[in-house]
């Protein structure tokens, strides 16, 4: 019995523990199901919120689609033209505000007595100031800019200053300084406000015009090129009896005049006051020259213009006018042989000998009545005991005396007078040469040439070729000499009269005397040559030592002289009144060293 109950027992504890499991799992069963249906309903949840989020989009559009299509058009319409409006009222405003403020901006610009900001001439900035008060500021500092001088530098023992007053330097200031003051103002308005917007944001710079004149720049550059050392030697010829002197030319060194001249023009317009200011070194442009060879001589050419046929001379009255003798002058040999003989390159001269005709009538054969006004007169004074430099005068004025120029006639003192050589008579007496007095072949012929130079400014005639001394002369004021040296400086002139002239000289008792003939015009000026010295240069001295002086001794060997700067000017008058006054020549002169020897 015990046995039984004790299985009873352990089956009904077996039944019990299942019994549990099965709860346990239904449970678990029934959990899952709880888990499964909570999710179930978060998904159709969600599934009913898109379900009405489409309805409410099918809902719309089927309002829209319900809605009349006139209808809509019409609120499209309407919506696009509020939008339209409001775009203009915006652009009207605009034009408005722009318009309103360009009016007071131009009508206080306009009223305003200065000029605009940014406004500059030259780098001058005149900005907000007056008319006069621009002017006194440009002025005083183009003033300063064209006052300062340039030294036209080849070598230490070439070089000159130059100022830009002596080509008449000058600025038109009035014209940019009325042209400042109008910028901005004499436009349209939409062109005034845009001037005065660009220049007081990027700055306006006015031109002003360089004026000069440009006959005396290329005077004073031409005398550079002339005097410059070492220079070019072209051929020259001259008639000497019945032979054609031909001298060939000799390598040397030729000026760029060209870009010399520019760049005197280029260094004046690139000044700036404040440069100057600061910095008030002299300036320098360096003379730019070259080393050539001298023109081949030309036959052809020259005989082209000494090939004459003789004619007499002759005149005619009512007007009167005079035609002098011409002598006829022709190769004597053929101009084949004449090239033969200059193609010898080794020569100093060449020689063609000349067939010269006479003509049957002379102006000295037609007599006085011929030139019967003396127009002008000029004589200067010369040592007679110097043997040697009297000759040279007598025999350089006997090739002058006499001769006659037509009107329009050009005379050249070397072709009249020839080259100076021993066997045309020449001696030798003082010269200047490499900054010293020295002895020369001809010398003192620049006392002639000179002379007649201010015989011929007398006259009233047109000087076309002329250069003053390195150094002062002695026989005549600075201003008022003409140098000439053979083959490389030459004195010309042009008979600007109605009628022709004849010129007298005569050197003789210590006088040098020129007197130029002709007829009396209808206008017969009184002339005044007026040399004005605008600079004084004092001289240097240097001293040699000399052992072979006694202890104490001092010899002046050369005296020094002063240089000098001086603008020449010619004064017309007409029964007493002056009618006019003109600058010919602005020349420099340089200091003559004084040399002294002493002893130890």
């Amino acid at each position: 019995m015990a046995s039984k109950k004790k299985k009873d027992e352990i089956k009904k504890d077996v039944l019990n523990e299942k019994e549990k499991i099965e709860n346990e799992s239904t449970e678990n069963v029934k959990n899952e199901e709880d888990v499964s249906k909570e999710n179930d309903n978060k998904v159709e949840k969600d599934e009913e919120k898109k379900e009405k989020v489409k309805l409410d989009k099918v809902e719309n559009k089927s309002n829209i689609v319900a809605k009349d299509p006139a209808e809509v058009l019409a609120q499209n319409i309407k919506e696009k033209k509020n939008k339209r409006s409001y775009v203009i009222i915006n652009i009207i405003l605009t034009l408005i505000f722009i318009v309103l403020f360009s009016t007071i901006f131009a009508f206080i610009n306009m009223n305003s007595s200065t000029i605009i900001k940014g406004i500059q001439i030259k780098d001058i900035d005149i900005s907000n100031l007056t008319l006069e008060e621009a002017r006194t500021k440009v002025s005083e500092a183009i003033e300063l800019e064209l006052v300062q001088e340039i030294n036209l530098y080849y070598s230490d023992e070439y070089n000159i200053d130059f100022k830009p007053s002596q080509i008449d330097a000058m600025y038109n200031i009035e014209e940019s300084i009325t042209e400042a003051f109008s910028y901005g103002r004499e436009g349209s308005l939409i062109e005034n406000n845009y001037e005065i917007l660009f220049a007081g944001i990027f700055g306006k710079k006015i031109n002003v015009e360089l004026t000069y004149n440009e006959e005396s720049l290329n005077l004073i550059v031409d005398d550079i090129a002339s005097k410059i050392p070492g220079k070019v030697i072209e051929y020259n010829y001259s008639i000497e009896g019945e032979e054609l002197i031909i001298v060939p030319g000799t390598k040397g060194i030729k000026v760029d005049t060209y870009k010399l001249k520019n760049d005197i023009i280029s260094d004046v317009k690139s000044r700036n006051a404040k440069n100057i200011i600061n910095n008030n070194e002299k300036r320098v442009i360096n003379i730019k020259a070259e080393s050539v060879e001298p023109e081949s001589i030309n036959i052809d050419k020259i005989y082209s213009e000494v090939y004459k046929i003789p004619v007499d001379a002759y005149y005619e009255t009512n007007p009167f006018k005079l035609y002098p003798e011409v002598n006829g002058v022709d190769f004597n040999i053929s101009i084949e042989e004449a090239k033969k003989i200059v193609s010898n390159s080794n020569e100093k001269e060449y020689k063609i000998p000349l067939k010269i005709t006479k003509p049957a009538k002379t102006v000295n054969d037609i007599g006085t009545e011929a030139f019967p006004y003396l127009i002008s007169e000029f004589s200067t004074r010369y040592n007679a005991s110097d043997i040697n430099r009297s000759q040279n005068l007598e025999l350089s004025a006997e090739k002058i005396n006499g001769t006659v120029l037509m009107p329009g006639e050009e005379f050249s003192y070397n072709q009249v007078v020839g080259k100076r050589t021993v066997e045309a008579g020449y001696k030798d007496a003082k010269i200047y040469a490499n900054g010293q007095v020295v002895d020369g072949l001809g010398g003192g012929i620049c006392q002639i040439s000179s002379t007649l130079y201010n015989a011929v400014l007398l006259a009233d005639l047109e000087i076309t070729e002329r250069r003053n001394h390195y150094f002062k002369t002695s026989y005549v004021p600075a201003g008022r000499d003409a140098t000439v040296v053979w083959g490389s400086i030459d004195f010309k002139f042009k008979n600007t009269r109605t009628y022709p002239i004849k010129i007298e000289a005569k050197v003789s008792s210590g006088v040098a005397e020129f007197k130029i003939h002709g007829i009396k015009e209808e206008k017969e000026y009184d002339i005044k040559i007026l040399p004005v010295v605008t600079q004084n240069i004092p001289y240097s001295t240097q001293e040699i030592v000399d052992p072979t002086l006694m202890p104490g001794t001092r010899q002046i060997v050369q005296s020094g002289t002063s240089g000098c700067k001086v603008t020449t000017y010619i004064e017309k008058s007409l029964d007493g009144i002056a009618v006019s006054k003109e600058a010919i020549s602005s020349d420099s002169y340089n200091p003559l060293t004084q040399i002294i020897r002493k002893a130890p």
